[in-house]
C-alpha cells in the first residue's frame, strides 16, 4: 500500500486533496482536480483505461476521521490486501454516494428501470425508492424528451463509455412557468473485478447522477444574451435599425417578446430631455419582435398612461421586473393589458434607456407559456444591456442630428427649382440617402448662353456641404468674368490650392486637417445662336448626350486632375455641336455605370426625349436601382433649343461716325416690335449709342450690334479689338469719360467677353414689372 492516498474527498464527494500519483492515473493536475466531483475522476479513470470500465475495484477507499474519504490504489491483480477490505469497495462507494454525495442517483437495470434511488434533498431515500422501484426512468423524471435521455443511457450501456455531465431540460410542475435543466452523468454497471473489466461480463444496469443546473444555465444564458447585444447592437448609425437589432438579439433565445419605443424627438435627432420623463411626451414603437398581436404596430406614436408601470419606470427610471398574473393597472391600459393576455405573458421586465440623466425610451421583455419567468437577478443583465443600446440610439441620434443639419444646409446651396432660359430646359434629380458632396448649378450668361455646372466633394455630411458651398461661390464668381470653360477651371485649380493650404494649416485636433481636400467639377458653356456647347472637367464624368432619335453618345472630353491634387496638368476644353432637342446630361461619378450611351440604364430612361424635363427626372429615378452607393448622386439634365429667330436681332454696323445715329433707329424700330418703348426704349437708346461710340472710337472694324429678348434685354456691341473698355468717373466739368459709368446706371449689368477675333461689350436691362 502506498504512503499517501491517491486522493482525498469530503463527506459531498468533492475532491479536496490529489496526489502525484493521481495525475499519473487520472489525468488532472492538481490544481484543476481540486472542487471535482469523485464520479467525474472515476469517468476518467474509465475513459483512459480504455472504455473497459475501469471501475472502482481498481481503487480501495477508507473512511477518514470526521467526514470524507481516502481512496489507494488496490493490488495489480484487482484484489484487496489482507485486511484491506477490497471486497467492501463497491458496496462502500455506492454507500457513500448514496447517503453522503449531494447528487441525486439512480441505480438502472439493463431495462432502465428504477433500482434505487437518492434524494440529497431527503433525510432517508428508502421509501421514494420502494414506492419508485420497476417504474421507467423516463417516468422517474419528467425530461422534455424523455427519447434522447434513454439513448443517452442506452449508448453508455452499449459501449460502456461513461457520459459526463450531458445537459437535459424538465419540466417542474411544482414550478408555475417553470423550467429545469439537469447533467446527467451515467456509469455502465458490470460484473467483473480488478484493474480493468472484461468486455463480455455481464451488464448489471447504469448509475446516473441527476444533478440541477439551472442556475448555471440561466446565468450562461444571461451572459449568451448580454454578448449577442454587444456584438449585434451598435453596427449602424440609424436608430430605428439599432432599435431592431437590440430586439433580435433579445428575442426569442432571451425573452418571448420584445418591444422598444423611442422619445419620439430623438427619432428626428433632437437632444434629449432629462428624465423623468413628462406624461405628454410621445413615444414612437421602433421595433418589436415575438409572437401575437402587438397592442400598438412599429411606428405608432403614443404618450405613456399614467398609473402603468411603464410610466412609472420612466419617472422613477428603475428597472423593474413584474408579474402578470394579476395587474393592478389594468383598467389604465386595457389595450395594452388584453394584448399581454393574448399572447400570454406571465413576466415583464422593464427597462428605461437613459444616458447621463436624459430620457431616449423604453424597453419592454415579455416572457410567456412555460418560459420561466424574469427573476431579479436579470436586473444586472439588462441594465447592461440598456446602457449599451442607450449609447448607441444616442450615437445615431447625433447622426441623425448632423445629417439634418448637413442636408438642409446642402439643400439650401443648391437651386432650388430650375431657372427659365430662352433656350434651354433643365431640370436636376438629387437621389434620396445621404449626404453625398454632390452639387450643380444652371448659370445665366450673357449672350443667352447658358453654363451648366456638376460637382462632387470626397468629403460627406456638414464638411462636404461647406466645401461644396466655397466651389459653388467661387464658380459663380468666375462665371460672371465670361471666362472660357478651360479657363475657368483653371482659376478654380487654383481656389481648390488655397482651401488646400488653408485646410493643412487647420490645428491637429481639427478633423479636417489629416483629409486631404478632394473635388471634381465638370463646366460646360452652351450658346444657342451656335447651337455649340463648349466643356472642360476638372476629375469629373464626361457627359451623356441623348440626341432626339435616340442617339447617344459619351463626349470625348479629355478628363484633367481632380481639385486639391498635386496635379496640375492643363485642362482641354472640347466643343460639339447639339442638335435641337438634344439632351445634355452630367451626372455624378456613381452614376458612370449607368450612364453608357448603348445599355445604359439612364438612356433608357431618357427615351423618348421630348417628354417633361421633369417627367424625364422622374424616369430616371424609377429606372436607377436602390443601391447606397448612389445614395445622394445629383444628375443635372439640359434640353437643348436653337436661339429663337423672334427673340433677337443683329446687324452689321458702318465704322464711321455714322454707327451711332444707325444703331439707335435700328434699335428703336426692334423695340417697337417688341413693345417695349417708354422709358426702356430710350434708356437701350443711350446705351446703343454709347457702346457704338466707343467701338467706333477706340475699337477696330467689324463692328455689329445685337439685341437679344430673353430674361431681359441685352445690348451686345462686337468689334474686332480686344482693348478692354474702362469705366471711369469723370470730374464736374469733364465733356467726356461718362460713357461707360452712364450705361452702368442704366443697365442691370453690363461687361465684357473675348473670343478669337476680337471682343463684345454688353449689356443687361430688366423688362418692365421685373426687378433689377
Amino acid at each position: 500500500m502506498a504512503d499517501a492516498p491517491l486522493m482525498v474527498v469530503d463527506g459531498a464527494g468533492v475532491v479536496t486533496g490529489w496526489s502525484r500519483a493521481a495525475e499519473r492515473r487520472f489525468g488532472p493536475a492538481t490544481a484543476d482536480a481540486l472542487g471535482l466531483r469523485v464520479m467525474d475522476v472515476l469517468a476518467l479513470d474509465t475513459t483512459r483505461a480504455g472504455g473497459g470500465g475501469d471501475g472502482p475495484a481498481g481503487l480501495r477507499m477508507e473512511p477518514l476521521a470526521g467526514a470524507g474519504w481516502a481512496f489507494w490504489a488496490s493490488a495489480s491483480d484487482g484484489s484487496a490486501g489482507p485486511g484491506q477490505g477490497g471486497d467492501l469497495v463497491g458496496t462502500a462507494l455506492l454507500d457513500v454516494m448514496f447517503t453522503q454525495a449531494r447528487v441525486r442517483m439512480h441505480v438502472l437495470d439493463p431495462e432502465l428501470r428504477l433500482l434505487r434511488i437518492s434524494d440529497p434533498s431527503a433525510a432517508s431515500d428508502a421509501d421514494e425508492s420502494e414506492r419508485l422501484r420497476g417504474r421507467p426512468f423516463r417516468e422517474v423524471c419528467a425530461f422534455e424528451e424523455p427519447e434522447r435521455v434513454e439513448a443517452f443511457v442506452r449508448e453508455v450501456l452499449r459501449t460502456g463509455v461513461p457520459g459526463v455531465d450531458r445537459p437535459f431540460r424538465a419540466r417542474r410542475g411544482d414550478l408555475p412557468g417553470g423550467r429545469r435543466t439537469f447533467a446527467l452523468t451515467a456509469f455502465r454497471l458490470q460484473e467483473g473485478r480488478g484493474a480493468r473489466q472484461s468486455d463480455d461480463g455481464t451488464v448489471l444496469g447504469a448509475a446516473v447522477s441527476v444533478v440541477d443546473i439551472s442556475e448555471q444555465v440561466r446565468r450562461r444564458g444571461r451572459e449568451a444574451a448580454l454578448d449577442a447585444v454587444r456584438d449585434s447592437v451598435g453596427g449602424t448609425l440609424d436608430v430605428d435599425a439599432t432599435c431592431r437589432d437590440l430586439v433580435e438579439a433579445l428575442v426569442p433565445g432571451y425573452a418571448d417578446v420584445g418591444v422598444v419605443e423611442v422619445v419620439d424627438s430623438v427619432l428626428r435627432g433632437e437632444t434629449p430631455e432629462p428624465g423623468p420623463l413628462a406624461l405628454d411626451v410621445p413615444l414612437r414603437r421602433a421595433a418589436y419582435g415575438g409572437t401575437g398581436q402587438a397592442a400598438h404596430p412599429v411606428g405608432d406614436v403614443r404618450s405613456v398612461l399614467p398609473g402603468t408601470p411603464y410610466q412609472r419606470a420612466l419617472t422613477d427610471l428603475r428597472i423593474r421586473v413584474l408579474p402578470l398574473a394579476d395587474a393592478p393597472w389594468a383598467d389604465a391600459d386595457a389595450a395594452r393589458v388584453g394584448s399581454i393576455r393574448k399572447i400570454g405573458a406571465h413576466t415583464l421586465l422593464l427597462a428605461p434607456l437613459t444616458l447621463r440623466g436624459a430620457v431616449l425610451g423604453l424597453v419592454s421583455l415579455y416572457r410567456c407559456g412555460d418560459s420561466e419567468p424574469f427573476t431579479e437577478e436579470d436586473v444586472p443583465v439588462v441594465a447592461a444591456m440598456a446602457s449599451r443600446a442607450a449609447l448607441n440610439i444616442d450615437n445615431a441620434r447625433r447622426y441623425v442630428h448632423e445629417y439634418t443639419i448637413a442636408s438642409a444646409l446642402q439643400r439650401r446651396l443648391l437651386p432650388q427649382r430650375p431657372v427659365p432660359q430662352p433656350a434651354v430646359e433643365t431640370d436636376h434629380l438629387l437621389l434620396p440617402g445621404g449626404v453625398a458632396g454632390n452639387w450643380f448649378d444652371t448659370i445665366a450668361l450673357s449672350g443667352a448662353r447658358t453654363a451648366l455646372v456638376i460637382g462632387e466633394v470626397a468629403e460627406r455630411g456638414i464638411h462636404a456641404a461647406t466645401t461644396m458651398g466655397q466651389l459653388r461661390t467661387v464658380v459663380h464668381t468666375l462665371a460672371a468674368l465670361d471666362l472660357e470653360p478651360d479657363e475657368l477651371l483653371a482659376r478654380l485649380y487654383d481656389t481648390a490650392a488655397r482651401l488646400a493650404v488653408e485646410r493643412a494649416q487647420l490645428p491637429q485636433s481639427d478633423p479636417l486637417h489629416e483629409e486631404p481636400l478632394g473635388a471634381t467639377c465638370a463646366y460646360a458653356v452652351y450658346d444657342p445662336f451656335t447651337e455649340m456647347c463648349t466643356v472642360a472637367s476638372a476629375g469629373h464624368p464626361a457627359p451623356l448626350v441623348v440626341e432626339p432619335d435616340g442617339a447617344a453618345f459619351v463626349v470625348g472630353l479629355p478628363v484633367g486632375p481632380a481639385l486639391g491634387t498635386s496635379d496640375r496638368s492643363p485642362v482641354a476644353a472640347v466643343s460639339f455641336r447639339l442638335r435641337e432637342g438634344s439632351l445634355l446630361a452630367l451626372h455624378s461619378n456613381a452614376l458612370r455605370g449607368h450612364a453608357q450611351p448603348t445599355s445604359g440604364a439612364l438612356r433608357q430612361a431618357l427615351m423618348p426625349t421630348d417628354r417633361p424635363m421633369g417627367d424625364l427626372c422622374d424616369a430616371v429615378a424609377y429606372a436607377l436601382p436602390d443601391s447606397p452607393d448612389l445614395h445622394g448622386s445629383a444628375l443635372l439634365l439640359a434640353r437643348t433649343h436653337a436661339m429663337p429667330a423672334d427673340r433677337y436681332a443683329a446687324w452689321e454696323l458702318p465704322y464711321d461716325k455714322t454707327a451711332p445715329a444707325t444703331a439707335r433707329r435700328l434699335t428703336s424700330k426692334r423695340l417697337a416690335d417688341w413693345h417695349l418703348e417708354g422709358d426702356t426704349g430710350d434708356a437701350t437708346e443711350l446705351i446703343v449709342s454709347e457702346l457704338v461710340t466707343n467701338a467706333v472710337r477706340y475699337g477696330r472694324p467689324p463692328v455689329e450690334l445685337r439685341l437679344i429678348l430673353d430674361r431681359g434685354l441685352t445690348c451686345e456691341i462686337r468689334d474686332g479689338s480686344t482693348t478692354a473698355p474702362y469705366m471711369k468717373y469723370a470730374g464736374a466739368v469733364d465733356e467726356g469719360g461718362r460713357g461707360l459709368f452712364i450705361i452702368s446706371q442704366l443697365a442691370s449689368l453690363w461687361g465684357t467677353r473675348y473670343a478669337a477675333e476680337g471682343k463684345t461689350v454688353w449689356s443687361e436691362q430688366a423688362l418692365p414689372g421685373e426687378g433689377t
